[in-house]
């Protein structure tokens, strides 16, 4: 991918997440569920990557840990100072790239991400730094969505109508078990994967499309992409509730996701 089509890409990203906050309603529950899963402890120097609006970040900080996080959005980092302030906790928030972290060497005793490294469009890139400010010994834990289950086909379905630039990996193979261990390869020890259940409030698939149309990154773009194109947009939505409607359920979507946890080697 040329260094030019990486720098439009990731300007893409920058701005169609930028309208991401209204979903941390929702991610929050799972932020608490990865922070427990991770096994950090109060005292502990912890790393959120793609932060968004704080969420795994201050549930850690709450625990008593010592926080730094990093998100590419400007508008989602100002969003997580203030969820911040509104909780009472210091979290260092900086703006910034998982492919280029702006940390030293082994700086942290836990590196964490809740749906966000894996956009990413160079996973080794992001992996490797991910690993390289990770303590010998620390944890890195992150939550994922599998390709086979509903995110995952949901970014599989995005796809299909706004296909990515040529180079750039698609999101949901780290949910994949196989992919993540070829990505972590022999850097980690004592790797446990789990899985765990998402919750998306909805009263009707109606209601669910318009959420995901005007915060779901991906999606929005897609949208506005194609608002010159009724059919192109008429058809898309057709199929994004038949998807949707496997897994609606009362009034929510189930989204499951993967945990993985894997320890530094020394």
């Amino acid at each position: 991918m040329a260094n030019d089509d990486l720098t439009a890409f990731k300007n893409m990203q920058k701005q169609s997440w930028g309208l991401f906050a209204p979903l941390e309603a929702v991610t929050t529950m799972p932020a608490a569920t990865l922070v427990n899963f991770s096994g950090i402890k109060s005292g502990d120097n912890i790393f959120d990557v793609g932060c968004g609006t704080g969420v795994v970040a201050i549930t850690a900080a709450r625990r008593g840990a010592k926080v730094s996080a990093l998100d590419l959005s400007p508008e989602l980092i100002e969003r997580a100072h203030l969820n911040a302030q509104l909780a009472g906790l210091e979290v260092d928030f900086k703006e910034g790239d998982v492919e280029a972290l702006p940390y030293p060497d082994n700086a942290f005793d836990a590196v964490l991400s809740q749906y966000g490294h894996m956009f990413a469009p160079r996973p080794q890139v992001a992996i490797q730094e991910m690993l390289r400010v990770l303590k010998p010994g620390g944890i890195i834990a992150f939550s994922t969505w599998p390709p086979e289950l509903y995110v995952g086909r949901l970014f599989s379905l995005v796809g299909k109508f706004s296909p990515p630039p040529a180079g750039v990996s698609p999101p949901p193979l780290w949910g994949d078990p196989n992919f993540v261990r070829q990505q972590l390869k022999d850097a980690v020890e004592d790797l446990v994967f789990d899985q765990d259940v998402m919750l998306y409030p909805a009263l009707s698939l109606g209601h669910y499309r318009q959420s995901v149309e005007t915060t779901l990154g991906p999606v929005l773009k897609l949208v506005q992409e194609a608002k010159n194109d009724p059919g192109k947009l008429a058809q898309f939505r057709a199929e994004l509730d038949e998807l949707a409607g496997k897994y609606f359920k009362d009034t929510h979507i189930q989204q499951h996701y993967l945990l993985t946890r894997a320890r530094k080697k020394l």
